[in-house]
């Protein structure tokens, strides 16, 4: 990229550096004076610094974001009294994420939440002194950012979002029984995704679904990406794949219209009009990662910190994509359900 052409990327990504409200964006905390006491109570730094670090703004990654934020805030972090948040989103551009990495790396945050694979691949890549908290990765150890899930070895540590793909293609069959063939659409340059999709395809395998995928490079071609698998499948599949789930309205859109149930990786995409889902909470799963992070702040080695996962899932269906598709609700399952009306 043309040095003129990056500074104007980095310009517009670090305009859309947010406050959330708490404190005033900045690359080095302020000093402020006191301590606030933890639920544990322990004492919280009387000045304390995070960074973060997400790849592009969507429902489900934003609610992790907030998530992480109530956790800290529950245990005594407070912005405006002992706590700085500087938050940076790349705008889905890699060039914009590397250049939010190696601005954090230089910084003097005491911790920084990576948001997403890519973002967590670029913050590790950067430096490997600052604590890095991860959420929303959906295969840690695949995507290199530890050794293990049981030790992960180094400055890296957090929470997997990893999706039970297998109960989603159950949702799919018990929702959609003659389903014979499934399209995926992901992009193939992100990690989590090649992920979910061999799994997918492994799932499939014995139940004699076949996969058809149609991969994207920007959230420009999803779009297309759904038109081209019209007549060709009896029902998408949305991973969790950041540049799918930014532009889910393009895929619910074409599926609406051609009368298309799409099984989602996770809950903002049927409420967005997709069909439904079994899955995580982002929210309660980045107020996971935040409690993990106080524990970092109050000492502990991210290098010794099991990865941790979510371990209760939601059924979550659209009511209106139910109306739509002419879909039959088993009895069982709607009653077990959240369903969006």
């Amino acid at each position: 990229m043309k040095k003129g052409t990056l500074k104007k990327a980095l310009g517009l990504g670090l305009s859309l550096c947010l406050t959330l409200g708490l404190a005033a964006c900045s690359s080095s905390s302020s000093t402020k004076e006191g301590n606030s006491t933890n639920q544990g109570g322990e004492q919280a730094a009387a000045q304390t610094s995070i960074g973060i670090i997400q790849i592009v703004e969507h429902p489900a990654l934003d609610a992790a974001r907030k998530g992480f934020l109530d956790a800290l805030k529950d245990n005594g972090y407070e912005a405006d009294k002992n706590l700085t948040i500087e938050y940076l989103s790349a705008q889905g551009e890699q060039s914009n994420l590397n250049s939010i990495a190696q601005k954090f790396a230089t910084s003097k945050h005491d911790l920084i939440l990576a948001i997403a694979t890519p973002s967590a691949q670029a913050m590790a890549s950067a430096t490997t002194e600052i604590p890095i908290l991860i959420t929303a990765v959906t295969d840690p150890v695949d995507a290199k950012l530890v050794d293990s899930m049981e030790k992960p070895g180094g400055n890296v540590t957090g929470t997997t979002d990893m999706n039970p793909i297998k109960e989603q293609i159950d949702l799919l069959l018990q929702l959609v029984p003659n389903a014979k063939s499934v399209g995926v659409i992901y992009n193939a340059g992100e990690a989590n995704s090649e992920v979910q999709v061999k799994i997918v395809e492994e799932v499939a395998a014995p139940l004699n679904i076949e996969i058809k995928k149609a991969t994207v490079t920007s959230s420009a071609d999803v779009l297309q990406a759904a038109q081209s698998l019209v007549g060709k499948v009896d029902a998408i599949y949305v991973p969790t794949d950041n540049t799918v789930v930014s532009a889910a309205q393009s895929v619910i859109q074409v599926a609406n219209e051609n009368k298309i149930p799409i099984i989602a990786g996770e809950s903002s995409v049927v409420e967005a009009g997709g069909l439904g889902t079994i899955g995580i909470n982002y929210e309660r799963l980045g107020y996971q990662t935040g409690e993990m992070a106080v524990r970092v702040l109050n000492g502990a080695n991210p290098a010794d910190m099991p990865i941790e996962s979510q371990k209760d899932f939601e059924i979550v269906l659209n009511q209106e994509a139910i109306d739509i598709l002419g879909i039959n609700v088993p009895d069982d399952l709607k009653s077990k359900a959240t369903i969006i009306k």
